[in-house]
């Protein structure tokens, strides 16, 4: 086990009937006007955004209003909300979304603070040390936002997806009511599982050793699996929908990289391509590149990979047997709740692939963890992924 600091500075609030608690939460830090950032309007119809305003007037707190941040969340959109941001002098940013809502309100957050372009930031020009705060309301699981630092957006010009981390960004506060999540189309829970899952992964997969953070992720993958099925039956299950809320957090919330080296996150970054140029789920991206990844990559330490078929998928099997019924296991898996698992399946052509090379080089000349991938190793994972 690596030696590591674990820190996590959001408050989460958790449950049935939580949502008017958002209010006070934001009053005791003595914040008295907010941005409400969300998407499309599915909160309108489900009553969240009535909880919200009731829980915002209740406690004397005002807002303005930004709508509209879609799926894959574009830069256009959070450069309009830091001009509101700034002509309203808000005090701070409340997310009521997804992982894309949230994510821009981190991006927002950020932005209105630094005198040039926030992309600079995705760029690496510039390191993020202040931002408003944030706070979120989550209504899909996926991404872990709500209680990490993480932001992604996409450049719509350059179509570039990249990502920002800081300490900064972490919500002062998040609320999850599993309840509000019982509306959502299958294919959401769908990608979310898928999200969340690859999250564990890209920790479990990048040659550290450690048997509790082995056991803590495999269970995570195993509860989300189980969660999954029973939610694609029943979407209003409150145990299957609260476990997968909770798995989906504690996957990316800084738990399963204790002691490990950080995470590959090659899978992340060739998604975010494919993302980025085809404006596709994220999950279903992920659950297209990650069993690619895992048969590019398995020989680099085979042992885990081993252990991963065992005691995620019970394969009883040794060595390389083993391995590869893993790997067919969990792709087989993902066909089976609905997911991509080819390029072919989201209408991506094989000859495509050498312009989403292009693209996901862009982010440099190799990278990954458990394996230094390149430009080469990116080809064949995609061709793999268009099997």
């Amino acid at each position: 086990m690596e030696n590591f600091v674990f820190h996590n500075p959001t408050k989460l609030i958790f449950g049935k009937g939580t949502i008017p608690k958002i209010g006070e939460e934001i009053k005791s830090f003595g914040i008295k006007k907010v941005l409400m950032l969300y998407g499309g309007g599915s909160i309108k119809k489900n009553g969240v955004y009535d909880q919200v305003v009731e829980s915002l007037k209740r406690n004397g707190i005002e807002w303005v209003e930004v709508s509209g941040v879609k799926p894959n969340p574009v830069l256009s959109k959070v450069h309009e909300a830091i001009e509101v941001c700034r002509k309203e002098n808000v005090e701070a940013v409340l997310g009521v979304g997804g992982g894309s809502v949230i994510d821009s309100a981190k991006a927002i957050a950020a932005g209105v603070l630094y005198e040039g372009d926030i992309w600079d930031a995705f760029a690496g020009k510039h390191k993020i040390n202040n931002a408003l705060p944030v706070f979120a309301i989550l209504t899909i699981s996926a991404t872990g936002t709500e209680m990490n630092g993480n932001a992604v957006v996409t450049n719509e010009k350059t179509q570039e997806k990249w990502a920002i981390s800081a300490k900064c960004l972490y919500p002062r506060v998040s609320i999850i009511d599993p309840t509000a999540q019982f509306s959502l189309p299958k294919e959401q829970t769908v990608y979310g599982a898928v999200d969340a899952i690859a999250h564990t992964l890209e920790y479990y997969f990048d040659g550290s050793d450690s048997d509790i953070q082995n056991q803590i992720s495999e269970s995570i993958i195993r509860s989300i699996m189980k969660s999954t099925e029973v939610l694609i039956d029943n979407p209003q299950d409150y145990e299957a929908r609260a476990n997968f809320a909770w798995c989906a957090t504690i996957a990316l919330n800084g738990l399963t990289a204790a002691g490990r080296k950080g995470g590959d996150w090659s899978c992340h970054k060739i998604e975010h391509s494919l993302s980025a140029l085809y404006d596709i789920a994220h999950g279903a991206g992920l659950a297209i590149v990650f069993p690619a990844w895992m048969r590019y990559v398995y020989k680099q330490k085979p042992q885990q990979f081993e252990r991963f078929a065992k005691h995620v998928f019970s394969i009883d099997a040794v060595g390389e047997e083993a391995i590869l019924k893993g790997i067919d296991a969990f792709k087989a898996w993902l066909r089976k709740v609905g997911a991509p698992v080819s390029l072919r399946d989201v209408g991506i052509p094989a000859q495509d692939i050498d312009r989403i090379v292009e693209n996901v080089m862009k982010q440099g000349p190799s990278f990954g963890v458990l394996k230094k991938l390149g430009k080469e190793d990116v080809k064949q994972i995609l061709l793999i992924a268009s099997q």
